[in-house]
């Protein structure tokens, strides 16, 4: 269960996935006590890089990621959570996934739905 954290000032890349579709829902960042809980909870934690701290993806929105399956690559530094996600969405911009942009010639377009009223859920705060 060892990963290296040694490669990104103590912090390996968390690619979350949706478990049944298969899509890409996040990319968040898990330092070692992250790391940890994730695996004791079997729900997605992370380590905040802008509040210098750990969060569990949920404890606002009530919008948890409950892990299902975890790899990791070649070089063990980064990690890939297959996860059932519950809530509506996994954005705080209210979409179902934070890739909700897709660059069409030279602009980004939004090509999918809100899915959920982020200012009702976060109260304004993200």
């Amino acid at each position: 269960m060892q990963l290296d954290f040694g490669k990104l000032d103590g912090l390996v890349p968390a690619i979350i996935q949706d478990a049944a579709s298969g899509r890409v829902l996040m990319v968040g960042f898990m330092n070692e006590q992250a790391w940890r809980q994730t695996v004791e909870t079997g729900f997605a934690t992370f380590f905040s890089r802008t509040r210098n701290k750990l969060w569990m993806k949920g404890e606002t929105s009530g919008h948890r990621l409950e892990v299902k399956e975890i790899y990791t690559d070649c070089d063990t530094d980064s990690v890939v959570l297959k996860v059932v996600a519950h809530g509506p969405g996994v954005c705080h911009e209210g979409y179902e996934s934070c890739f909700f942009r897709k660059l069409d010639g030279r602009e980004w377009k939004v090509v999918d739905p809100k899915v959920y009223d982020e200012a009702a859920v976060y109260g304004g705060k993200q």
